[in-house]
């Protein structure tokens, strides 16, 4: 096994987590001029997530994509740097490239790179993962504060995630705009093999254009983190505070549970404590600014009937009302099929307690506060689990990928893009949506970490 050749081994101290996490929650448009000098930052050691890169698996994916040759690249436009403000512009530019290399190559622009299926999101989250390491282990000539190498490590997930590029025509062109996010793979401690459908849908539905009964609609997609910590900062709050007054429907995804489709119709305000891809689990209240005004519980606004009603493609799809609560006045947790009860606490959504639960949750109340929740269309659509082919299901042992692992990607991404067409259907202005009143839809009891 061997580690990436432009990785330069972390000498001194580490960065401090007080300056780390005041570098991310800096505003998250460019500046000219470098943030005020905090202490100098030396070169800190690669994150638990970063630290799978080494493994066989990883290196593999790279390879078989191209994207093997990302983060040398990268290393070797940041080594030119001679001030702050030229880094800052290597790492923006680089992190855009890296997004819009993936999204061409989901979509089938440009050379494949290798044999991997283009549909593969692995390769873009490998690839960020080399950049975000030789920024972490990069010591320049110039001085560099904590601050400024956590805000240029805060720069770079936001341009190679899409989320600087979220771009909609006006409204007077007569086309509908659809946010649609997805997240990175997850639980590759369990198998660094692992996928994430809805990263794939992300790249695969980047500024396409869909077709519905209400004319053309503009996708735009971005991918988050699966990180407590990216989220605690803001990050969702910061990709969609100016985009949701702007679009038309929103769709938060991330993968489920095996064989079926939620639309999860209720989210709640708890973490569970389920481990993120740096090994860190919290359990707490979902912490958002103004808490004193925080609900328990936020509700979707998407069409749930009439997406559960209509032949989207292979996978079931189920309008799930399940939630889990502390009743009010009580101490035990109990589950509710129909959702909540008044003055109940949350302890699980419709989505679980995990992040899937939680961009759900930010992005609604966002909905909310911005004053939308009457107008805009939106919530969270759970995806059935990507799973290998029959005899591919040890990781030990495993291949990256096989036929059965391709095509199931595939009809997700496909069923993903009819949900959504189906969804912007139903909320034309001249069309009755299923949301105001229940029309009926099958519901499902459960719960997911997804």
């Amino acid at each position: 096994m061997t580690s990436l050749p432009t990785y330069r081994r972390a000498r001194g101290a580490t960065i401090g987590l007080a300056a780390l996490l005041a570098g991310l929650c800096a505003p998250a448009s460019a500046s000219a001029s470098p943030p005020a000098a905090a202490s100098v930052s030396s070169a800190a050691a690669p994150t638990v997530e970063e630290q799978r890169l080494d493994r066989a698996v990883p290196q593999e994916i790279l390879r078989r994509s191209g994207f093997d040759t990302v983060a040398p690249e990268f290393a070797r436009a940041l080594d030119g740097a001679r001030s702050y403000a030229q880094a800052e512009r290597i790492v923006v530019r680089q992190g855009g490239r890296l997004w819009t290399r993936a999204v061409d190559r989901a979509q089938g622009r440009g050379p494949a790179g290798g044999d991997l299926s283009r549909d593969d999101d692995r390769p873009l989250y490998w690839a960020r993962l080399g950049m975000t390491r030789e920024v972490r282990g990069w010591e320049p000539a110039f001085e560099l504060s904590e601050q400024q190498r956590a805000r240029l490590l805060d720069e770079l997930e936001t341009a190679s995630r899409g989320q600087d590029s979220l771009r909609f025509p006006p409204r007077d062109k007569g086309v509908k705009r659809v946010l649609v996010t997805g997240f990175d793979p997850f639980t590759l401690d369990r198998d660094i093999r692992i996928s994430n459908p809805s990263g794939a849908t992300a790249l695969a539905l980047d500024g396409t254009v869909i077709r519905t009964a209400d004319g053309p609609a503009r996708v735009e997609t971005a991918v988050f983190p699966v990180r407590w910590q990216d989220f605690t900062d803001g990050t969702v709050e910061r990709a969609l505070r100016d985009r949701l007054p702007r679009v038309d429907l929103f769709a938060t995804v991330s993968q489920g549970r095996v064989g079926r489709f939620d639309i999860e119709r209720t989210n709640g305000a708890w973490r569970g404590g389920f481990a993120d891809n740096n090994s860190v689990g919290r359990a707490e209240t979902i912490p958002v600014s103004d808490p004193a005004t925080q609900p328990q519980w936020t509700t979707t606004t998407l069409p749930y009937a009439d997406i559960v009603a209509a032949n989207t493609g292979r996978f079931p799809v189920y309008d799930n009302t399940s939630v889990t609560e502390i009743p009010a006045g009580g101490t035990v947790a109990v589950v509710r099929p129909d959702g909540p009860t008044p003055g109940s606490t949350a302890r699980a959504g419709g989505g679980g307690d995990y992040l899937s639960n939680e961009i759900a949750y930010r992005a609604t109340l966002l909905r909310d506060r911005l004053g939308l929740g009457s107008t805009l269309p939106g919530g969270h659509v759970h995806t059935p689990v990507l799973q290998f082919g029959t005899g591919n299901t040890d990781p030990a042992t495993g291949a990256v990928t096989d036929p059965e692992f391709v095509r199931n990607r595939l009809d997700i991404i496909a069923q993903v893009r009819t949900i959504v067409t189906v969804a912007v259907d139903a909320t034309a202005p001249d069309t009755a949506t299923s949301t105001a009143a229940d029309s009926g839809a099958a519901s499902a009891t459960g719960r997911t970490r997804g």
